[in-house]
């Protein structure tokens, strides 16, 4: 699984680190139905401004979106800071969060082919993002009778890490951190005909691709996996509802095999549309288009997947 080391971070990382830890501790001891939406305020309104995360977010937004008006993209990055809360929260919570989504039925043309694979025993790689709660589906399914492991990369802040990193691997199938060493794990669980999923949708080695209209470096694992695996993928989505708590799960229809960018231009474009429907639900808090060394010397040379 995950081996333990001494978290690193800058001083806003610490302090973003404390404040969280001790909220977290003081909200689970409220009923399920109070702490989640005030973990949401607590990030909307004290939280993700004093730690960057709604300037960040705005900006990102700025860049895609310029000619929006400014008091418009400062919603949507209130309503991200809102939901980045909610989803902490939930997924600290996740005996509850699980008994809240009970009656959740998920919907889309990936439960037929995903039927299939399970009899088959062919490797299935379910492929997310951080928008509304990516945890939704995996729970859903697991509940279904799916044993669902997962590859995940450390958040950004260390220190929350070390321990947010714990939720993940408290329940479900095998959870593996991103390197050498859990790659060959996770691969292992796929090779057995398991069940796994990925997320991503953060800055990482991989393809320059287009992401709502800007080239955005995207790893290539998921591609990746398939091809030598044979798995289907399946793109999958936990979308929060109207009353902040209950979530729709929708597990569309298989990525098609292909080259590995048309594999990951498909999936990029997956998840545009679910932001086109719901801007608030994605994390915009990520430095998604970060440049990497040499960015300025290279040229997108694929039309973009969707405008800005």
């Amino acid at each position: 699984m995950t081996q333990e080391t001494d978290p690193e971070g800058d001083r806003k990382d610490w302090f973003a680190d404390r404040v969280l830890r001790g909220l977290i501790r003081t909200l689970l001891a409220l009923p399920y139905e109070r702490r989640v939406p005030l973990m949401g305020a607590a990030l909307r309104r004290g939280i993700g401004p004093l730690a960057g995360y709604r300037r960040r977010a705005e900006e990102n937004l700025a860049l895609i979106y310029p000619d929006m008006a400014a008091d418009e993209r400062r919603s949507i990055a209130n309503g991200c800071c809102d939901n980045f809360g909610r989803t902490l929260i939930e997924n600290y919570a996740w005996r509850e969060f699980g008994e809240y989504l009970s009656t959740t039925t998920p919907t889309g043309a990936g439960l037929e082919p995903l039927a299939q694979a399970a009899q088959d025993k062919r490797p299935v790689l379910f492929v997310t993002a951080h928008f509304g709660n990516h945890e939704a589906p995996r729970q859903v399914l697991t509940r279904m009778g799916h044993t669902i492991g997962g590859l995940y990369r450390p958040m950004q802040n260390a220190y929350f890490n070390a321990h947010y990193a714990k939720t993940m691997t408290s329940w479900g199938g095998p959870v593996f951190e991103q390197g050498p060493r859990g790659t060959m794990g996770f691969a292992r669980h796929l090779k057995r005909g398991g069940m796994g999923t990925l997320l991503f949708d953060v800055n990482a080695k991989g393809v320059r691709i287009p992401f709502l209209g800007h080239p955005a470096h995207t790893a290539t694992s998921v591609a990746d996996i398939a091809r030598k695996m044979d798995a289907l993928v399946i793109p999958y989505f936990g979308i929060r509802q109207a009353d902040g708590l209950s979530f729709a799960v929708e597990v569309e229809a298989p990525v098609a095999q292909g080259s590995v960018e048309d594999m990951m231009i498909e999936v990029t474009q997956r998840l545009e549309a679910q932001i086109a429907r719901n801007p608030a639900q994605w994390f915009w808090v990520h430095r998604r288009w970060k440049k990497r060394r040499g960015d300025d010397r290279k040229t997108a040379e694929q039309p973009t997947s969707q405008g800005a």
